[in-house]
């Protein structure tokens, strides 16, 4: 039995410039989420940065061009503690947003620590923890590998389960501005 497709098409990104982990779900009814597809792109490490970017941006662009997603999940870059890895990856960032902008997708940013939260209630599980929850919710035959093709697949399904949280926030905030709420800038008297 095939679940019914309701939800959003979501690409998950887990950046990198040596190895990003690229995935497309499709949300289904309630909490189900379908495996549309999953892979990494390499850059070779002795090539040009540029060229390293390039390649990663065709990549990418062929992805989003090919599973046509409503939306991108993508990791947030935070400091590891070496600088060039860092650069690296916020250069790499920068490219796969970048793309799509290009396509109008909104782009959100999920910390490692938030993924893990989403998906096994623990926002310290280990990698072992997560590829075994990602295939479980996916109902893959096998886990993915490597681990930034399970890590792109968290962010995904990550966002899958916190869309529908973020668009009611939204919404309430739209609809408090309609009414005329108040603002940070109001105090209690309603002067400024």
């Amino acid at each position: 039995m095939v679940a019914e497709l309701q939800g959003l098409r979501v690409m998950g990104i887990d950046p990198g410039l040596t190895r990003c982990g690229l995935s497309v779900v499709q949300g289904g009814h309630g909490r189900s989420v379908l495996p549309v597809a999953v892979g990494v792109v390499r850059t070779p490490h002795d090539a040009p940065l540029s060229v390293r970017l390039l390649r990663l941006s065709s990549a990418v662009e062929e992805w989003m061009d090919d599973y046509r997603p409503d939306v991108v999940a993508i990791e947030r870059v935070f400091e590891r503690g070496n600088v060039s890895t860092v650069m690296n990856t916020a250069h790499a960032v920068g490219v796969l947003m970048l793309a799509a902008a290009r396509r109008g997708l909104e782009v959100h940013q999920y910390t490692p620590s938030e993924a893990k939260k989403a998906l096994t209630g623990n926002g310290r599980a280990d990698k072992r923890q997560m590829t075994s929850m990602v295939t479980r919710i996916l109902g893959l035959a096998e886990p993915p590998k490597p681990a930034d093709a399970a890590d792109a697949l968290a962010l995904a399904v990550c966002h899958c389960w916190r869309a529908p949280f973020i668009a009611r926030t939204a919404e309430l905030g739209q609809a408090s501005r309609v009414r005329g709420g108040t603002t940070p800038e109001k105090t209690r008297s309603g002067r400024r």
